[in-house]
C-alpha cells in the first residue's frame, strides 16, 4: 500500500471536494450514523470548506480516499482556546477541524501523516483543536503529537464536552 497526500487550499478546491470529506466521514462513523450530531457533519463540511484560509491534507491509497486533516485560520476575536490560558505573544491561530480516518486504513499512520501535512507551512504560531473528552486514546495520540490539554469547552449546547488542545507551531 503507497499512501499519497494530496493539498487542497481555499478558491482552488475540487467540485467534489465538500461531499468527499462527507463519503468519509460517514465511513469513519457508520456505526453511528443515527446520531443526530453525526448527522449534521455535511453542514459543517460545507462551513469548514467556505472558510477564508481553508486547507485540507488528504491521503490516497491509489486512486482511493482514505483519509483527511483539515482546518483553517481563526480569526481575531475567535479564537475560543483564550479563555483557557494566557495569551501567547502571537496569538495567531490555525484550528484543526477534522481529522478522520477510514476504518479499513486505520492504524497506519495515515492521521498523522495528514495532521502534519496539514500544519507544515503554516504561518500561525499555534495549532488548537477540539477532542470529544470520552476519547482518552484520541486525546493520548493528540498529546504524542505535541499538543497540550488547556481545558475543556462544550461550544455549543448539544456537542460533546470537549478538551481543548493547543500545539505550537513557531
Amino acid at each position: 500500500m503507497a499512501i499519497a497526500l494530496r493539498r487542497y487550499e481555499a478558491g482552488s478546491l475540487p467540485v467534489d471536494h465538500a461531499q468527499l470529506l462527507v463519503d468519509i466521514h460517514a465511513d469513519a462513523y457508520r456505526d453511528q450514523r443515527d446520531d443526530p450530531f453525526v448527522q449534521r457533519f455535511p453542514w459543517f463540511a460545507k462551513h469548514w470548506t467556505s472558510r477564508s484560509g481553508y486547507s485540507c491534507a488528504m491521503a490516497f491509497d491509489d486512486d482511493e480516499p482514505v483519509g483527511y486533516s483539515y482546518g483553517a485560520p481563526l480569526e481575531d476575536g475567535r479564537e475560543w482556546w483564550r479563555p483557557h490560558m494566557s495569551s501567547p505573544a502571537d496569538p495567531s491561530t490555525f484550528a484543526v477541524s477534522e481529522v478522520m480516518v477510514r476504518p479499513d486504513w486505520r492504524k497506519l499512520g495515515v492521521a498523522e501523516q495528514t495532521h502534519e501535512a496539514l500544519l507544515a507551512d503554516r504561518i500561525e504560531a499555534l495549532a488548537v483543536l477540539y477532542v470529544d473528552v470520552t476519547h482518552d486514546r484520541v486525546q493520548a495520540m493528540y498529546e504524542r503529537w505535541s499538543y497540550r490539554k488547556v481545558g475543556e469547552h462544550r461550544p455549543f449546547e448539544d456537542a460533546p464536552l470537549y478538551a481543548v488542545m493547543v500545539r505550537t507551531l513557531r
